[in-house]
């Protein structure tokens, strides 16, 4: 190993660490807000059924937030540990190579044990469609890359920034969706949820 390169995934590891500390301490700050509004509840015996019913769907609601931060950061860490893997078309395995399909394929597999089609397009029918405004890690990002819908696929990292394999010659990166090319690329987005590899 050359020591240019040597020094770039010496880079790329320190920014994915960074990263992945940020995604963890974003999540856990999100969780103590979380526990600190269920605090806030009165208890449950000096209230009324209706609002012990109340109590009971905010308790509902809050354990599924944490378990949806939870799932995304095992997400977003399956992915930063692809930095710098190069692309290959038609590519399903790290060792070998992965194209944009490949990458999110693998992650979710590897994360979350669930199967996804294989193209982008095919990924794009796949699970909820959720507007720019909504998205939060762990969702999928979709771009028309090749002068046709959904051709081009990531996976959100949070704080407009999305991990994916960009193209012949490139690797697994880190990019803002705030850049002039992908801005004007954007399809739309999905969120997959744990356990779903059906198609929609």
């Amino acid at each position: 190993m050359t020591l240019r390169r040597s020094e770039r995934i010496r880079r790329q590891t320190a920014r994915a660490c960074a990263l992945a500390a940020g995604i963890w301490i974003s999540a856990s700050a999100y969780s103590a807000d979380l526990s600190l509004a269920a605090q806030d509840l009165p208890p449950p015996q000096a209230t009324s059924p209706q609002a012990q019913q109340l109590i009971s769907k905010t308790n509902l609601a809050i354990a599924r937030l944490q378990d949806i931060t939870n799932r995304a950061s095992e997400l977003a860490t399956q992915a930063l540990a692809m930095l710098g893997i190069n692309y290959r078309y038609g590519g399903n395995s790290p060792d070998t190579g992965l194209d944009c399909s490949g990458l999110v394929r693998y992650v979710f597999k590897e994360a979350w044990g669930t199967d996804l089609p294989r193209t982008s397009l095919e990924i794009s029918r796949v699970g909820e469609k959720i507007g720019s405004d909504n998205l939060q890690p762990g969702d999928l990002v979709f771009y028309n890359t090749l002068r046709r819908g959904f051709s081009h696929v990531g996976i959100y990292l949070g704080d407009g920034k999305f991990i994916h394999s960009p193209s012949a010659g490139g690797q697994v990166r880190i990019e803002s969706m705030d850049e002039s090319y992908w801005k004007k690329r954007f399809n739309g987005a999905r969120r997959i949820i744990a356990g779903e590899d059906e198609q929609k």
